[in-house]
């Protein structure tokens, strides 16, 4: 029996005993698609692969996948197109870019289109799978409430608004999200590496100080005293807590 025959079989085996889900793999290099199609199997997922952008879109529609991991250069319509319609389609559903394409304007330009991570090739298996699972348990959070409470402060995450003393105050899209994520972690002690990780959505860039700087700012604007704060607390050698 041929070889590659088999290894077919093995695989689509594999594929239908998953039971965590689909992920849409959207890649033109054949020999990336092989690499990625094993690494999502051997870790239990059903996987489908598009070979050109529109096949991807297709694809996207009528599998509804879990997640997507996309690359940039694909013809027919751009990995940047694709992100930007699947999120308009299923703002839910997370997309990790994959490329070679490595440049800081690029991954910005990414988030800003609603990519939910960005791995650039060469890449380690371990990390890939890391940061789909991330992107994955993410969105599976389940929704609190939109309006927060504490001190003298009134957060509508909903509407992004925020109030202190009754009246306005204005936060960046990036201070509501980490705000948020603080909120819906009360009493537990978050390192940077993970804010950057679950907020910023990747862990390499930008740097740590970022997030000092944006609790710097969220103290100067929530806290009664920034210099004494009483919600927004430094543990030191471990990272920051939210207490309300």
């Amino acid at each position: 029996m041929d070889a590659d025959f088999v290894g077919d079989n093995i695989e689509s085996d594999a594929a239908a005993l998953a039971n965590l889900g689909t992920i849409l793999i959207i890649e033109d290099d054949p020999r990336m698609q092989k690499v990625l199609r094993r690494i999502f199997l051997e870790e239990h997922y059903a996987v489908v692969v598009a070979g050109d952008g529109q096949t991807g879109l297709d694809l996207f529609r009528t599998t509804r996948p879990l997640a997507v991991v996309l690359d940039l250069i694909l013809p027919r319509i751009s990995g940047r197109e694709l992100c930007h319609t699947f999120k308009s389609i299923s703002a839910e559903t997370p997309v990790i870019v994959l490329s070679a394409i490595s440049e800081v304007v690029d991954k910005v330009l990414l988030l800003e289109l609603g990519a939910d991570d960005y791995v650039t090739k060469p890449f380690s298996p371990r990390e890939l799978t890391a940061r789909i699972q991330a992107a994955i348990r993410r969105q599976r959070k389940p929704a609190s409430a939109s309006i927060f409470r504490f001190a003298d402060c009134e957060i509508d995450y909903q509407s992004m608004t925020a109030r202190r003393n009754g009246l306005p105050v204005t936060l960046t899209a990036n201070e509501f999200k980490l705000l948020k994520y603080f909120t819906d972690n009360i009493h537990r002690v978050l390192t940077r590496e993970l804010l950057l990780n679950e907020v910023w959505g990747y862990n390499s860039y930008p740097t740590t100080r970022t997030v000092d700087n944006q609790i710097l700012k969220l103290r100067q604007k929530l806290e009664s005293d920034p210099a004494n704060p009483k919600h927004l607390l430094t543990i030191y050698g471990a990272g920051y807590k939210f207490v309300p």
